[in-house]
């Protein structure tokens, strides 16, 4: 994989109306868009001022308190995520229902609360269910229940941290032979399958070009290919591709869906759980604090690294 981005500093090509006009053009013209050149133009102001906001939210997270990052972290994310979605739909936002946030979580926190335990509950409408289906072409399920926990797992950069504090891997390396990537054979034993249902199975869950060869699991894919859902991540610390070490419902999400349901729970916490979040800064009684602290760390870097893959892909 060829990563061109190094900081928020690479986003610096898009502080000028001049280039945001010519790329979104581009754009429209591939997504077939009509008055491609019209649209560019009534849209370049906003792009821009999208990604500056992002940006402007991003640095002042680096600054800011622990109990303020989750808040300052959520909202540049959003500003990003709604730059991306300009580049293909040039009426957005068309409507007021797809500004509401598009998750749910539980307004009052029960008595011995813990973050791994709590969950969001995936809405009709709003941000979410309109970026899945824009963005990664994803149908969402309505109603659907995601765990903490199991987005927690989905991160690559954690899985030194649930080795430490737990003693499991969350995410197996493919080795990069010369461009061919080869799974280890322990994943086998992890999903339960044969190779030939392993390599189904992957095919089935990847929306974007696999082949394997004729012997072994090793494969070649498409990994500039953020733009679709898949269980391949890239550890962006390590430079890995790696694969998640247990199956579940939500494995192929896109990572930046992961990031936004994180980053949406822990902000509405930093907002409305004023107690159970000074507590946990301070007092830090259990994982939830190292995992918390480490996704912050973590997303603060790789929220904008996935945004800018996004859009020069």
């Amino acid at each position: 994989m060829n990563i061109s981005y190094k900081d928020l500093k690479s986003f610096s090509c898009f502080f000028s109306a001049e280039y945001c006009q010519l790329f979104l053009k581009n754009s429209y013209q591939k997504y077939l868009v009509e008055n491609p050149e019209q649209k560019s133009y009534e849209n370049c102001y906003a792009f821009l001022y999208y990604l500056e906001h992002g940006q402007i939210y991003y640095e002042q997270a680096e600054k800011a308190p622990l109990i303020l990052k989750p808040i300052l972290l959520f909202y540049g994310l959003v500003h990003l995520i709604k730059a991306c979605i300009l580049t293909i739909d040039p009426a957005y936002p068309e409507t007021t229902t797809v500004l509401a946030h598009g998750v749910s979580t539980r307004k009052r926190k029960k008595q011995n609360y813990q973050f791994f335990h709590d969950e969001v509950k995936l809405q009709k409408n709003g941000l979410f269910p309109f970026m899945s289906e824009k963005m990664f072409h994803m149908k969402q399920l309505e109603g659907e229940k995601v765990i903490m926990e199991e987005l927690l797992r989905l991160i690559p950069e954690l899985d030194d941290l649930f080795f430490l504090l737990e003693g499991t891997k969350t995410f197996e390396i493919l080795h990069n032979h010369g461009g061919k990537f080869e799974i280890p054979d322990k994943l086998l034993d992890h999903y339960h399958m044969t190779e030939s249902r392993l390599k189904e199975y992957l095919t089935l869950k990847s929306m974007h070009p696999i082949s394997f060869s004729d012997k072994g699991l090793t494969l070649m894919f498409d990994g500039l290919s953020q733009k679709k859902g898949s269980p391949f991540k890239y550890d962006l610390e390590k430079g890995d591709w790696v694969l998640p070490v247990q199956k579940s419902e939500f494995f192929h999400l896109p990572e930046l869906l992961i990031h936004y349901l994180l980053l949406y729970n822990l902000s509405m916490i930093a907002r409305y759980e004023t107690e159970w979040w000074s507590e946990l800064t301070k007092m830090m009684p259990n994982r939830d604090f190292p995992f918390i602290q480490s996704f912050l760390t973590i997303t603060s870097r790789k929220g904008p690294f996935l945004i800018y893959e996004y859009l020069m892909n």
